[in-house]
C-alpha cells in the first residue's frame, strides 16, 4: 500500500475474505505519503500565521475603537487623550531623556525583589515539599500570609525600612515569593509516588531520585510559578514606586498627575503593560528551551 504503513501487517489467512482498503485517516492507518506531509505543513503554517494576526489584530482593534471613541465623541481629549496623544508623550519622554531614566530603574526593582523573593519561595517550597518537618514548619504560615493583599503590608513595611528603596524592595520580594513557593510546593508534593518506588527498584535513593525523578517532574510547575512570580513582581512594583519615588515609571506616573498631564498617565501605564507583555513572552520561550518534551495541546 504505497504512502501508508498499516499497523497490522499479516497475510489473511487461506479463504478469509480479501480485506478492503482502509479509508484515509481511519484508525490503524497513519498515512506518510508527500502529498499529506504538505497538507500538514500548509495546515501549520495557517494555524501559525491566524494565531499571529489574531494576537496582533485584537489589540489593533482596541486602538482604532479607543480613537473611534474620540472621533463619534464619546469622551474627550482630557479625559482619554488620543493614541497620537500619547505617541507624542513618548516622543517628549525620549527627548528630556525621562523615559531612558526611569526603565532600568523599574526593571532593577523588579529584578532584584524577584530574584530575592523568588529564590526563598523556591527553596521553601522544595524544603517544605521533600520533607514533613518542612511542611509543618513553612506551609501553614505562608498559605496565611500569602492572602494577605499587597496594598495591605505598605504601611507596614514603610514603618520598618522607611520610605525609600528598602520599603520597595521588601514589598517586591513578598510579592514573589508566595506564587513560586506555592507552585513550588504542589509541583514537588504531586510527583507521581509510583516514578519513585520505580526509582528505587533501580537503585536510586536519597538525592539521586530528588535529582533524576523529583526535580523533572515538578520542572514544570515551578516555571508555571516563576512566571506567577514575575507577574506579582511587576504587580507589586506598580504599586511599591507610588510611595515616595524619586525614579522610575511610576515616578514619570505621579508627576504627570500632579501636572495635570493624563497623557504621560496612561505613557507610563502602556510601559507596564508593554514590560508584562516582553517578560510573559521571555518566559514561554524559557519553557520551550527547558521544556522541549511538554505536548501542546489545544482544539483546532
Amino acid at each position: 500500500m504505497t504512502g501508508a504503513v498499516s499497523v497490522t501487517d499479516t497475510a489473511p489467512a487461506p479463504g478469509a475474505p480479501t480485506a478492503t482498503r482502509t479509508p484515509r485517516g481511519a484508525a490503524g492507518l497513519i498515512d506518510l505519503s508527500p502529498r499529506n506531509r504538505g497538507r500538514e505543513s500548509v495546515r501549520k503554517r495557517v494555524r501559525f500565521w491566524s494565531g499571529w494576526t489574531l494576537r496582533v489584530g485584537v489589540p489593533v482593534a482596541l486602538i482604532a475603537l479607543w480613537q473611534l471613541a474620540l472621533t463619534w465623541g464619546w469622551t474627550t481629549e482630557d479625559v482619554l487623550p488620543s493614541p497620537k496623544t500619547i505617541v507624542e508623550a513618548y516622543q517628549y519622554l525620549w527627548n528630556n531623556g525621562s523615559l531612558q531614566a526611569a526603565v532600568p530603574v523599574s526593571l532593577r526593582r523588579a529584578g532584584e525583589g524577584l530574584l530575592l523573593g523568588g529564590s526563598a519561595g523556591l527553596v521553601l517550597g522544595i524544603f517544605a515539599g521533600l520533607w514533613k518537618i518542612g511542611e509543618e514548619i513553612f506551609d501553614a504560615t505562608l498559605q496565611m500570609l500569602r492572602t494577605v493583599p499587597f496594598i495591605a503590608l505598605v504601611p507596614l513595611f514603610v514603618t520598618w525600612f522607611g520610605i525609600d528603596e528598602p520599603s520597595k524592595l521588601a514589598l517586591i520580594t513578598a510579592a514573589a515569593l508566595f506564587p513560586l513557593y506555592l507552585n513550588t510546593f504542589h509541583a514537588v508534593k504531586g510527583v507521581d509516588q509510583k516514578l519513585i518506588e520505580a526509582g528505587r527498584t533501580f537503585g536510586l535513593s536519597g538525592f539521586r531520585i530528588a535529582r533524576r525523578i523529583i526535580f523533572p517532574t515538578a520542572l514544570p510547575g515551578i516555571l508555571t510559578g516563576l512566571r506567577f512570580a514575575c507577574s506579582f513582581s511587576l504587580l507589586s512594583l506598580v504599586l511599591a514606586e507610588q510611595v515616595n519615588s524619586t525614579a522610575g515609571i511610576g515616578y514619570l506616573i505621579i508627576n504627570a498627575q500632579n501636572n495635570q498631564r493624563p497623557d504621560i498617565v496612561i505613557a507610563g501605564i502602556w510601559i507596564y503593560a508593554v514590560l508584562g507583555i516582553l517578560i510573559d513572552f521571555v518566559m514561554r520561550g524559557v519553557e520551550r528551551l527547558v521544556l522541549p518534551w511538554r505536548a501542546r495541546v489545544g482544539i483546532n
